[in-house]
């Protein structure tokens, strides 16, 4: 069975954000403008997304 995979790009800076919006930034392989991460989808994914909700885009959810 394959393992459902989200594509996550961040858009915005985290300069100016609280520390721990960065470090989710961090958490999920993204510290650049423009950088892509494959990461699993699970609710921990999902809920990390939702917090950095207005720095990142969700590029393609594969199956």
């Amino acid at each position: 069975m394959a393992k459902k995979t989200i594509k996550v790009e961040q858009t915005g800076s985290p300069i100016r954000r609280a520390d721990v919006q960065q470090k989710i930034l961090i958490g999920l392989g993204l510290n650049k403008i423009g950088r892509v991460s494959e990461l699993p989808d699970t609710p921990a994914t999902r809920g990390m997304i939702r917090k950095v909700r207005h720095m990142v885009r969700v590029v393609e959810e594969a199956k």
